[in-house]
This record gives C-alpha cells, structure tokens and sequence, in this order.
C-alpha cells in the first residue's frame, strides 16, 4: 500500500492500485501489539504455598497433562501424580500473576475445553486475551498523534505481518475502503 497521508490526527489514508483506503492508526497499531503479545509472551508465575487439587474428570486431567507446555507459556505449573487415583492426579503449584491480574481454576478450566478441539495448539484463556489487549491499548500511538511518513508507513506495514488484521481486540475496525478511483467522473 501506498501511504498518502494522514487525516485528522487519527487515520492513515492509503492506496492499493486504484483503490483508496483509510486505516485506523491506533486500532492497527494496538491490533499488531495485540498479536505480539500473544505470539511471544511467556507469563510470569507466582508458587502457591499450598498446591491446589484441580479435580478434572479423567478425560480432562489427560488432555491438561498432554498440553503442559501450553499451560507452562500460560504461566501455569502442575505437579501430577501418576499414582493417584483418577480426578486427583493433578496438583495446581504455580499460577500467572501479573500486576493486578490473577488466574486460577476457572481460566485452567477454559483451556482445557479450548485444547480438547485443538490439542498442543498455543491458545490463552480470555482473561489473559482481556489484559493483553488492555496492555496492548494503552502502548500503541494514539488519535491525535502526528505520524510522518516513515511512522505511517511502519503501521501498515506491521498490518501486513499480522494474522488477523481486520479488527482491534475490542472489536473496532483497523481499514475500511474508501473507494475505487475508477469510479470517478471523468
């Protein structure tokens, strides 16, 4: 894409062969941001001084102890006990905190459900997709930030090397089309 300029401190205008379009400078950034995040972030864990039963039924407790290295990228450690009966072969020892967010049972929960469809594909509970998002939003340019060219041409770019460019994680649209300048009056 063509960067033509930016419009209203808060849109970037483009062009893409005759066709105009107008990108959402903030929502594509936060959006990139987003996708980052959740690509490359490892989470923290804090130990629990006392380990936690998880209680799974036994279909859940094998696909939790199938995806550990999924739950490990979470931020979630278990202790298994192979010798224990069924339903109480696993132990919660760590879990994700961050600043003001903590996760438990709930968000452990979710991901099993998510990786019983999808099993050992990296998936995040939505309360760690909520706070991603939050961090993402508040680290991305703002509306009413002057970009030159270069910076304008960094954010559609980026636009480019993300899986699902269409939307920021709140829902609002990153590029709507304009029009085609084929449709011009002569």
């Amino acid at each position: 894409m063509d960067i033509l300029g930016q419009f209203n401190l808060g849109f970037i205008i483009t062009k893409l062969g005759n066709d105009l379009f107008i990108v959402d400078q903030h929502a594509t950034d936060e959006k990139y941001n987003f996708e980052m995040l959740q690509r490359h972030t490892v989470l923290q864990s804090q130990r629990l001084i006392v380990p936690q039963c998880m209680e799974l039924t036994a279909s859940n407790e094998t696909i939790l102890v199938d995806n550990l290295d999924v739950f490990k990228k979470n931020g979630f450690d278990f202790k298994i006990e192979p010798e224990a009966p069924p339903t109480q072969r696993v132990k919660l020892v760590s879990a994700p905190a961050s600043k003001n967010w903590t996760f438990g049972k709930d968000d452990i929960e979710e991901m099993v459900f998510m990786l019983t469809d999808s099993p050992n594909v990296m998936c995040r509970p939505t309360r760690i997709r909520m706070m991603f998002a939050s961090r993402s939003c508040r680290k991305s340019v703002m509306i009413g930030t002057p970009l030159n060219k270069a910076e304008m041409k960094k954010i559609v770019l980026h636009m480019g090397e993300i899986e699902q460019p269409w939307s920021c994680p709140h829902g609002r649209p990153t590029m709507r089309h304009l029009f085609n300048l084929d449709m011009l009056p002569s």
